[in-house]
């Protein structure tokens, strides 16, 4: 039987009538459509003719083996829907119809016009020759837009070398590294940022997308091991610091040569979100800006309560392209029986206590129209629902699902108005910001789109959004400043990205927060012509500690020309700022292929400064050409989260549990309070401690030094320098 020997994929439809989940009614499933499929390998009528016996009503068409390899065919399209269940069968949208996100994106940043750059061996830019590795959930390598881009791989997961996406079970399928290496190399119908890269997989995070540290350093020694020029990781956690195993991974691999790009994390809007291994110093961070996309916004109520927020659409959502005014009405947090008045309107509800995507499908049980999903914590959030879900559904913040449920009363409904803008060059409101604790250094180095990209799934095509979909369009635009100039090391590459990237305003007209943008936005084109480099490309002055007197910082850095003629270069003065004085090189030369040390002093009267993050912009003039220097620092403990990424649960050792928890700078005092979960009794302390020293604490307990089995509400709190932070979480003693 062919579905014994050959890999199908349904690509798509000819007709512009879409085939129908199988919820749909009766009607539906016996209309007639059309469909191609596509084989790996080419195929005889015969062979379809006794493939398609099990599907009685559909009939073959023509048989493909010189444009592609594969077969359409009619019929319902119940049956259609049966095919796509097969092993190795895949639905997607029509072929012709995408929405062109991945195309706007790449043009947006240059990369069309990469095509009219050539390498020293006359060769148009494409990526040609550059080997880039991903680190991920694994790739669809059987895509038809990825088929000519990959070249191999392994499998941290399973140990062994297939590093295929997980496709079984269903509800645990992923296709998050099939999108990156879309963005990257997909050289089809779809083209990425370097179309004619080289890709190499390495799949570390396993079926829902799980994976740990174990894993994901077992890749970065891989890819080192392959002699990878770029390493992209669209990944991370939580945790602000600098010496994360990952982060310093990193750094290793950057050492050994090889450009690595990270994303900067999906925990924004606030300070200090920023996680490893985003942190990792010598690595490009990314953060998420947007491209040129219509933004649905909602707005309610009335004179001062007057309010608004944009939508940010779940991954695998339909649009949110809801009529001007419709009403919103409380849905509690998306239980059945909180939707009994959600007919014909949105339903709006709380994050937590079931999916994203039980919630989505209980209120369209119930009727509703749509659903807007208000955080349980503090800022925005991002989700995914899967397939099967026709009404679309956002997010919100809990500050405005709040506002929102004030208007509309406990139970009742309010009016909202829906209005739509175009916008790009906006920095995503989930992109996590810097800077990174210890070492106050500049996260993200630099911005590219990260919202509503479209690009390859197993499926098809699908619009994501996240830093995840930013980090790649620029180890893309790496591969590209790689096959101009295969002799440049990493900190080359940053410094072409970093100098010639667009600093971004905000709707205001005021610019971006250097630990918000880094640099600015990725400009393809310009880096490719830069011939001005500096290193380190961004400038962390550091801790400011005295509270009297002068405090006096330099930091070294080399400028870079390499070009074939004299370049002179001059600092543009700073505009004055009471308690700062900068001590800048006057004007200088420097010959073809040579480089000069710069030292910059900063001084600082900490009587005229408050407590906090300093940060601008240091602008080095060349004939006419503007080339950015970011800088930041420090005065005294400014407001950072003291505790992060606590985990508690068994340990290896039988009776015993585990729990670590990473302290930036340490703590005066620390401990681990625990509260019965319904009633919220105090039950005592499970650790406390004082004078903490910075980093990753971890630490097992004895089972009968704890309380009784039960749920437990824990409460993890840390104070340095007169300032105490918590974190508040569920544990579950056994």
């Amino acid at each position: 039987m062919l579905k014994k020997v050959l890999s199908l994929i349904l690509v798509g439809f000819i007709l512009t009538q879409p085939i129908v989940s199988a919820e749909e009614e009766l009607p539906l499933l016996q209309k007639q459509t059309k469909a191609i499929v596509m084989t790996s390998h080419p195929v005889s009528r015969k062979q379809v003719n006794q493939f398609l016996a099990d599907y009685p009503s559909l009939k073959l068409r023509n048989v493909y083996r010189h444009a592609l390899t594969g077969f359409s065919v009619s019929g319902r399209a119940g049956d259609l829907i049966k095919l796509k269940k097969e092993k190795g069968i895949y639905l997607v949208e029509e072929v012709t119809v995408y929405r062109a996100q991945l195309n706007e994106s790449i043009r947006f940043i240059g990369s069309d016009e990469a095509r009219t750059f050539f390498d020293k061996n006359h060769q148009r830019v494409t990526g040609k020759g550059v080997k880039v590795g991903i680190i991920d959930t694994g790739i669809d390598y059987t895509h038809p837009d990825l088929a000519q881009s990959y070249k191999g791989g392994k499998d941290l997961v399973d140990g062994d070398n297939d590093p295929m996406e997980t496709k079984e079970p269903a509800d645990q399928a992923t296709l998050h590294g099939t999108h990156v290496a879309g963005i990257i190399a997909a050289n089809g119908k779809m083209k990425g940022v370097a179309p004619q890269a080289e890709i190499y997989a390495y799949r570390a995070l396993g079926p829902g997308g799980a994976g740990d540290t174990e894993q994901v350093l077992a890749a970065i020694d891989a890819a080192i091991e392959d002699d990878v020029d770029v390493l992209n990781l669209s990944l991370g956690n939580n945790i602000n610091g600098p010496d994360l195993p990952i982060s310093l991974a990193l750094n290793k691999a950057v050492d050994k040569g090889i450009v690595a790009v990270t994303s900067n994390g999906n925990s924004g809007p606030n300070v200090w979100t920023v996680g490893s291994p985003g942190t990792a110093e010598k690595a490009i961070s990314v953060g998420a800006s947007t491209p040129p996309l219509k933004v649905a916004y909602a707005a309610w109520g009335l004179g001062e309560s007057k309010d608004k927020s944009p939508l940010l659409v779940f991954q695998g959502s339909k649009p949110w392209e809801l009529s001007y005014s419709q009403e919103i009405i409380d849905g509690g947090t998306g239980k059945p029986k909180e939707l009994k008045k959600v007919k014909g309107k949105i339903a709006l509800v709380e994050r937590g206590t079931t999916t994203f995507s039980e919630k989505a499908k209980n209120a369209e049980k119930a009727g509703a129209i749509g659903v807007i999903i208000y955080n349980n914590t503090k800022g925005n959030f991002m989700g995914l629902i899967e397939e099967g879900v026709k009404i679309p559904v956002v997010s919100i913040s809990k500050k405005k699902g709040e506002s929102l449920i004030k208007a509309a009363g406990k139970g009742r409904g309010t009016m909202a108005n829906f209005t739509y803008r175009m916008e790009q060059d906006l920095l995503a409101e989930f992109s996590s910001r810097g800077p990174v604790t210890v070492t106050w250094g500049i996260k993200p180095d630099i911005l590219a789109p990260g919202v509503g990209i479209d690009s390859t799934v197993p499926s098809g095509y699908l619009s994501l959004q996240g830093t995840s979909m930013a980090a790649p369009h620029v180890a893309g635009a790496c591969a590209l400043l790689l096959q101009i100039h295969p002799d440049w090391t990493p900190k080359q590459i940053k410094s072409a990205l970093m100098s010639t990237s667009k600093p971004l305003k905000n709707e205001k007209g005021l610019l971006y927060r250097t630990f918000e943008q880094g640099a600015g936005r990725l400009q393809i084109r310009e880096a490719l012509e830069a011939d001005t480099l500096l290193e380190p490309s961004s400038m962390a002055f550091g801790l400011f500690t005295k509270k009297e007197g002068i405090d006096e910082h330099e930091q070294k850095f080399v400028v870079e020309n390499t070009s074939d003629k004299v370049r002179k270069y001059s600092f543009v003065v700073p505009p004055k700022e009471n308690g700062l004085i900068w001590d800048l090189p006057a004007s200088f030369k420097i010959k073809p292929g040579g480089k000069k040390e710069i030292v910059l002093g900063l001084q600082v009267n900490p009587s005229q400064l408050k407590t906090g993050i300093y940060d601008g912009y240091l602008t080095l003039l060349e004939a006419g050409k503007r080339i950015s220097l970011p800088f930041l620092y420090v005065k005294e403990e400014p407001n950072y989260p003291r505790v992060m990424g606590f985990e508690f649960g068994p340990a290896e050792t039988k009776d015993m549990y585990h729990y670590e928890v990473y302290l930036p700078r340490g703590a005066d005092d620390f401990g681990i309070a625990l509260y019965e979960a319904d009633s919220f009794r105090y039950m005592g302390l499970i650790d406390r401690a004082e004078q903490v020293p910075q980093g990753m604490i971890k630490k097992e307990i004895k089972k009968s030094d704890l309380p009784p089995p039960g749920t437990y509400r824990a409460i993890i709190f840390a104070r340095r320098a007169g300032q105490e932070d918590q974190i508040e979480t569920q544990i579950v003693i056994n």
